[in-house]
């Protein structure tokens, strides 16, 4: 068996910087950079980017709602044509930042706010798609399994990646917990290996009502911001060694 780890970095700016993007970057496949709209600013994408080249891991676009502020994690209006110009900006201004250095990026992952919308919203997720496919074709399109940002991806003809969270809870529909309830973000390592042995090995997880549904991976995600994240990719290393399961981008 083969699985792709990836990780949201690049969230500081150079006068504010925080997480451990370097240590965890050693322990991951993939690595989604944010591109300024909800973290991160230009030299940090650069500074990113160079560090995922050096450690081998793949680069994926985290683009966002514009919301400095709010850090990507609140819904902002935006109509159709709004929408599609700032996918087109944020993809666009890390592929170029990418090609300058010597690099290519993989994938494409939604963030926060902008990722929950589209994972229940077929037009808003096709609309997203559109764009990725206007820069690449080529890009992978990760998002929330089972998510109907999977299907309008796969359907505008991008290549799809059905993703599953280490360090998040589920609703009984598959969707993530929202952040205001108790007990969306996990904290233990056990909790957090024992849901993903569990998806990878019978494809289904336990909701936060304790409710089993199905679940399958492509890639994993440990978010950065989180405060055990590098413990919580080490723990997850270990286990792919002892489970004879492949750490491989997508």
């Amino acid at each position: 068996m083969r699985i792709d780890l990836n990780s949201d970095l690049g969230e500081s700016t150079s006068n504010n910087m925080f997480g451990n993007d370097a240590e965890i970057m050693k322990y991951i496949s993939s690595a989604n950079i944010a591109c300024g709209f909800h973290a991160g600013d230009p030299l940090m994408m650069a500074k990113t980017v160079q560090l995922a080249l050096e450690n081998k891991v793949a680069i994926g676009v985290h683009p966002s709602y514009p919301d400095l502020e709010g850090f990507g994690r609140r819904s902002i209006k935006m109509n159709d044509d709004e929408l599609f110009a700032i996918i087109l900006y944020q993809v666009g201004a890390l592929k170029s930042i990418t090609t300058a250095l010597g690099g290519k990026i993989n994938h494409v992952k939604p963030h926060g706010a902008l990722y929950n919308d589209i994972a229940n919203n077929y037009q808003k997720a096709k609309i997203v798609s559109e764009a990725i496919y206007k820069i690449d074709p080529e890009l992978i399109f990760v998002g929330l399994a089972n998510s109907q940002m999977l299907k309008a991806a796969n359907e505008t003809g991008l290549r799809i990646a059905s993703e599953v969270f280490a360090d998040r809870t589920y609703l009984d529909d598959g969707s993530l917990v929202p952040r205001t309830q108790e007990g969306a973000v996990i904290h233990d390592i056990t909790k957090c290996i024992n849901q993903i042995n569990q998806i990878l090995t019978e494809n289904t997880v336990q909701t936060i009502n304790g409710k089993t549904i199905p679940m399958h991976a492509d890639t994993i995600c440990v978010h950065g911001d989180n405060a055990q994240a590098l413990d919580f990719v080490k723990a997850l290393n270990a286990f792919f060694q002892q489970k004879g399961i492949e750490l491989k981008s997508l």
